[in-house]
């Protein structure tokens, strides 16, 4: 992403599909929670 209104766009997709995998047990509930924290940190600093 380099933009900072399309990583805004795609944000909520991810993160659903982040949980969407910790809800089926893909990924553990912890890894998703560092996942979007993590997400979310990189786009506010773009």
């Amino acid at each position: 992403m380099e933009s900072k209104s399309e990583a805004e766009a795609f944000f909520p997709e991810i993160v659903s599909m982040i949980d969407k995998l910790a809800k089926k047990n893909i990924i553990h509930a912890n890894k998703a929670s560092n996942l979007k924290s993590k997400l979310s940190k990189h786009v506010a600093s773009l």
